[in-house]
């Protein structure tokens, strides 16, 4: 599957992701060439064994994992421990845990949650774990009980310009950490549309990092 990191790189994102569960028509298996170090790679997982997720943090340097499947508290506070050991890690690795909204959503499931993840993370409830391609209703944040930043996610593209203006307006974008954007800016899994992510950056007006190169 052809992959185009680099390309996405230039437009200086804050992190960058790359899918480690095999099923996923953008399961990355490849090689991470030299990124911005001001750039997070994030790694994506699907209920995977930690020593697994271990092995891809130590490969590819990444900075971050996002957990998309049922890891429990346990799991991510296991996982958080490990990355703190500093005879493997440099620095302890960001944990971003997904939760899946459909019309609903029960907020208290964060409770147990809060002291072992950095940042949460709403997608949108479909087939698969992520990359379903439409928006959950976002006044249901309006609930946000927490004061953890979080990811805002689920088939957000090119169309939402105004929805997100809107959004970004309102008391429960507060802690609206990250727009993580996938699907809708691809010409197909895993290969993005440069042209469409420039024009939604300008159409935001979010300021792009300067190459500090």
């Amino acid at each position: 599957m052809k992959y185009n990191p680099m390309e996405v790189a230039t437009l200086r994102p804050d992190y960058l992701g790359f899918i480690f569960w095999e099923p996923s028509a953008r399961y990355f298996d490849g090689e991470i060439k030299a990124i911005p170090p001001d750039i997070e790679k994030i790694g994506v997982f699907v209920d995977a064994d930690i020593s697994y997720v271990l092995d891809q943090i130590e490969k590819y340097d990444l900075q971050g994992v996002q957990l998309h499947g049922n890891e429990t508290p346990e799991y991510c506070k296991e996982l958080v421990e490990y990355t703190g050991r500093p005879d493997r890690f440099l620095k302890p690795v960001r944990c971003i845990k997904v939760f899946s909204v459909k019309e609903k959503f029960d907020f208290s499931v964060l409770k147990e949650y809060e002291e072992v993840c950095d940042y949460f993370l709403f997608d949108t409830k479909g087939k698969l774990p992520g990359g379903n391609g439409y928006t959950f209703d976002w006044s249901l944040l309006k609930n946000y009980p927490s004061q953890k930043p979080y990811f805002l996610s689920g088939g957000i593209g090119p169309e939402n310009v105004e929805e997100i203006k809107k959004f970004l307006q309102t008391p429960e974008s507060k802690y609206c950490h990250v727009l993580d954007v996938n699907s809708k800016f691809e010409d197909r899994p895993g290969l993005k549309n440069i042209e469409k992510l420039e024009e939604f950056i300008k159409a935001l007006g979010i300021r792009q990092k300067r190459n500090k190169n």
